[in-house]
């Protein structure tokens, strides 16, 4: 099963960061009150991080115990650990210690300088992934996820899985390494839509007109080949988070 996109209109960047923030809060304190812990997979770009930023300052993030949220990445480039290309830097930035998460559980993709390949850092991640499936006693090969946030690019790619790539039409892994993403840089690692699409709540993320014609591909369910966000639903609820100047297509 999976859920029908519902679009969500914000007059601005501002509004849509808080009104996320407002929303993740809620996915988290349900969570939490129904099994004690919650799983998040956040994105990077300017829209993820505002996010991160808006959840940060607000007055309710004291609601949400956050040493038992656990943290992942859908995707995150394969350059040096400290790089602020790593969109775990910039989440770290973002955040800028004013949620007290558990570092055993934020679960960080290998960098350049942990391991020699993209494709060394995704079989890690893919193990990680596994084992905590195990811990959570799940038949599948991978965790609970309570939310998944995405962002869109211009030319529809979600993650690092851009058009006309193969990585679109994985079925069997979990996480890839992407050798020559056509976005720099070009060494990443990358959830599948598989694993992106097993979070109960997938939420896409997009500001701005350059990404007008995107969304009008992923609103019209787009062949997967031409844009991969059109391949993207949660299992429970699909939301397009958006700009107003993003839907005048």
């Amino acid at each position: 099963m999976s859920a029908e996109l519902e679009t969500v209109p914000h007059p601005d960047k501002e509004s849509l960061a808080a009104d996320t923030a407002e929303r993740v809060l809620d996915v988290v304190v349900a969570a939490q009150e129904e099994r004690g812990g919650a799983s998040l997979v956040l994105t990077g770009g300017s829209m993820g991080t505002a996010v991160l930023a808006a959840l940060a300052a607000s007055p309710r993030r004291d609601e949400v115990d956050w040493s038992r949220v656990d943290v992942w990445w859908s995707d995150e480039r394969f350059v040096a650990r400290d790089s602020p290309e790593r969109n775990c830097v910039q989440a770290a930035e973002a955040v800028g210690g004013a949620l007290a998460l558990n570092p055993d559980r934020v679960h960080y993709v290998g960098s350049a300088d942990d391991f020699e390949t993209a494709e060394d850092a995704a079989f890690d991640y893919r193990r990680e992934l596994a084992a905590a499936a195990d811990a959570e006693h799940r038949t599948e090969s991978f965790p609970r996820f309570d939310l998944s946030l995405l962002g869109l690019g211009p030319d529809g790619h979600v993650a690092s899985l851009f058009p006309g790539r193969p990585h679109v039409h994985e079925q069997d892994a979990t996480v890839l390494g992407v050798q020559d993403s056509p976005k720099p840089p070009p060494e990443r690692v990358t959830m599948t839509l598989p694993m992106i699409n097993s979070a109960q709540r997938v939420w896409f993320l997009v500001a701005g007109a350059d990404k007008a014609e995107a969304v009008a591909a992923v609103r019209g369910g787009a062949p997967l080949e031409r844009t991969p966000g059109a391949g993207v639903h949660g299992s429970e609820e699909t939301l397009l988070l958006v700009t107003q100047d993003a839907l005048n297509a």
